[in-house]
Parts: structure tokens; C-alpha cells; sequence
């Protein structure tokens, strides 16, 4: 293989999660009273199309967490060599955008830099916007942009309706075939919103998605779409870059803010007493203290730790992967309390309601009470 598999902390995290979101979705479909509340959702042509916009950032999500790095030549001593740069399958399918930098700022679908240089033009110095590198470097002259921008995206966009219309044929066949009707009947009754589910908005959005990167895949092969950076980045591959990472800090923050928010949300209204104080008192001196010196504090304490461990994070990435996770656990640490107050007073009301009483009086045990009765209504 001319390339070597990289895993990060953050990437075996991401696809444990998608195991344990895969399994769950086993046991839930086989249990009619868990299924019957997402079948509800499936019927919200809001919801549905949420999912299938949420769908396409886990996508790249995923394909940006398969790391590896590049085989290099071997050395004169016949030692294997790779690159010291991380790279994901999602780098694979953006193709130049990572590689085609320029000098600096340039605006959104410009051929010219932002910023004013002294070029040679006609044998003489004079100061001018320079042409990039690479954004427009197929057009002879800057009269032609618009019209091969304008070309480009109808381009893009009809390619990306076709394999849009063809998708949605090919669902159609199989839903229709499984039914047990026509493929003209099927869609007769998706155009009605006759269907158990909102087809109709599921194929407006699988259109608007897949038009909008037919568009942006065609013009990002000729120009920088968003512009780019300070240092010459691309700043669409930048902004398809954050996703991975908007998504680590999401779902890995909710997972450490919601065990503490709910155990001691819950404890603190339904013992009360010391319990209730004590816990309060915690989370008021969290509160008092400014989150931004906690993520300082856990960044320079990680940065003690990779310096003393230098062999296990040799590459940037690995170094940048374990300081992301340290800010996703800080926060989750530090983001528990406005949630646990919440569920607290949540707590102290269905503590008081007869039917928790009546448990109490049969002795039921506090954890059965909490477990039973407190949970699952401030779920």
C-alpha cells in the first residue's frame, strides 16, 4: 500500500458512537411502543428534512475521520518513510482545494487578489490587482468571468437535478414494487402527501442539496467559490473541513454535559436537604468561575502532557486531536449546570405528585422511584 492508516482518539470515538446509535436503532425496532414515537417524527416534512440535511454532515463527517498518511520513497537505507501530514478520504474528494493556495485574501469567485501589488505590464512597474494562480486561470481576460461562472453553476446544477430525479425514480420504483402498485400510482399519491411519510419534501430537499453541490463542485474545479484566507486557503475547503469538528464538539460535549446534568439535576429535587445544598453549591462556584479560563487551564495542562509524551502525538494532527478533545471535555464539564437546575425544579414537582407518594408509602425503593416514575417524565 502507498499509504498508511492513521487513528485518532476523536475517530475511534465517532465510530463508537455510530455503533452505539446503529445498535440502538436494532433494539428500538423490535419494540413497537419505541418505534411508534419516531414513526410520529418520520411524518413531519420538518423533521424529515432536518435528517436529510443532518444526514449529508454526518456523511462527510464520517469520510473526514478515515485518516492515513502517505507513503513516501524509502530512505537510502531501504527504511519505509511516510509523510508526516495526516490526511483523510474526505482530502481524497475535495481534490485541489487543499493543495491550490494563493498569496492571500481574495474575494468569492475572484480571479484577482484582494490587495493591490506592484506587476509588470507593458515593460514597466505598475500597480495593479494580480491575477491568482489559480482561481480563473483558464480566462484569458476578466470581460469573460461571469458568463463561465454563470455557465459553470447551470452546469453543476442540472447534473446535480439529474442524479437528484434519479435517485428519487429509483426510490420510487422500490417503494412501489413493495407496495404492490403502479410506478405512476406511487407517485400520484407522493404528490398528494398520500404517503406515510413526507416523500414530497424529501425529494424537494434531495434536489436543493444535491443542484446546490452540483453547483459548488463544478465552480470549485476553476475558481475559489468562498474566497480565500489570510495565508491563501480555500475557504470553502475550510468551511467542509469545520464540519467534522463542529460535530465532534456537539455530540461529544452533550455526552459528558448530560449524565452530570441528569444525576445531579435529579438527585438534588428528589433528596433535597444536605443533597440539594451541596449540589447547588457546586454548580453555583462553576458557574462564578469564567469558562474561558477552565478551556485555558485544560489546554495548557494537555500541552504538558503531550510534550512529556512526545513519541505517542508525533504528528500535528494527533497533537490537535487531543487538545479538541480536552475542549470538548471542559465544556461538557463546565456546560452541565443550567440544565441541572432545570431539571432539578422539574424534580421538586413530580416529587410531590400522588402517585410518587403512593410509591413511597409501599416503600418502594428510591432508586425504582427515580428510575420508574422521575426519569422518564423529565426525559
Amino acid at each position: 500500500m502507498n499509504w498508511q492508516p492513521v487513528f485518532l482518539w476523536s475517530d475511534a470515538l465517532i465510530f463508537a458512537l455510530l455503533a452505539a446509535v446503529l445498535g440502538l436503532a436494532v433494539y428500538i425496532r423490535g419494540r413497537e411502543h419505541l418505534v411508534e414515537p419516531w414513526r410520529a417524527v418520520a411524518r413531519r416534512p420538518m423533521a424529515m428534512g432536518a435528517a436529510l440535511v443532518l444526514a449529508v454532515f454526518v456523511l462527510i463527517g464520517l469520510a473526514d475521520s478515515l485518516h492515513y498518511r502517505e507513503r513516501l520513497p524509502d530512505g537510502p537505507d531501504g527504511t519505509a518513510q511516510v509523510s508526516g501530514e495526516v490526511l483523510s478520504a474526505f482530502d481524497v474528494l475535495l481534490g485541489g482545494l487543499r493543495t491550490e493556495t494563493e498569496k492571500t485574501y481574495s474575494a468569492p469567485l475572484a480571479i484577482r487578489l484582494y490587495a493591490m501589488e506592484f506587476v509588470e505590464r507593458g515593460g514597466r512597474q505598475v500597480r495593479d490587482y494580480p491575477r491568482l494562480q489559480y482561481g480563473g486561470a483558464h480566462l484569458a481576460d476578466d470581460a469573460a468571468l461571469w458568463a463561465d461562472i454563470v455557465t459553470r453553476s447551470a452546469a453543476g446544477m442540472l447534473a446535480g437535478t439529474a442524479l437528484a430525479a434519479a435517485l428519487v425514480v429509483l426510490a420510487g420504483v422500490w417503494r412501489a414494487r413493495k407496495r404492490g402498485i403502479t410506478l405512476k400510482a406511487w407517485f400520484r399519491r407522493a404528490w398528494r402527501g398520500e404517503c406515510n411519510y413526507p416523500a414530497r419534501t424529501l425529494a424537494v430537499m434531495l434536489v436543493a442539496i444535491l443542484a446546490t453541490t452540483g453547483a459548488l463542485v463544478s465552480l470549485s474545479q476553476a475558481y475559489h467559490v468562498f474566497g480565500t484566507d489570510k495565508v491563501g486557503q480555500d475557504v470553502l475547503y475550510i468551511t467542509l473541513k469545520s464540519i467534522r469538528t463542529g460535530l465532534l464538539i456537539g455530540t461529544l460535549t452533550t455526552l459528558v454535559t448530560l449524565p452530570i446534568a441528569v444525576a445531579l439535576g435529579i438527585a438534588a429535587g428528589y433528596f433535597r436537604g444536605w443533597v440539594d445544598d451541596a449540589i447547588q453549591y457546586v454548580y453555583t462556584v462553576l458557574n462564578s468561575i469564567p469558562g474561558v479560563l477552565l478551556i485555558a487551564a485544560a489546554v495548557l495542562m494537555v500541552q504538558v502532557v503531550i510534550e512529556a509524551h512526545a513519541d505517542a502525538f508525533d504528528t500535528a494532527a494527533a497533537r490537535a486531536d487531543v487538545r479538541l478533545l480536552a475542549l470538548c471535555l471542559i465544556m461538557g464539564v463546565t456546560s452541565w449546570t443550567g440544565l441541572a437546575r432545570l431539571l432539578r425544579g422539574e424534580t421538586l414537582k413530580l416529587s410531590g405528585l400522588d402517585y410518587v407518594d403512593a410509591a413511597r408509602a409501599f416503600g418502594v425503593s428510591h432508586a425504582r422511584i427515580i428510575g420508574r416514575h422521575i426519569f422518564p417524565n423529565v426525559f
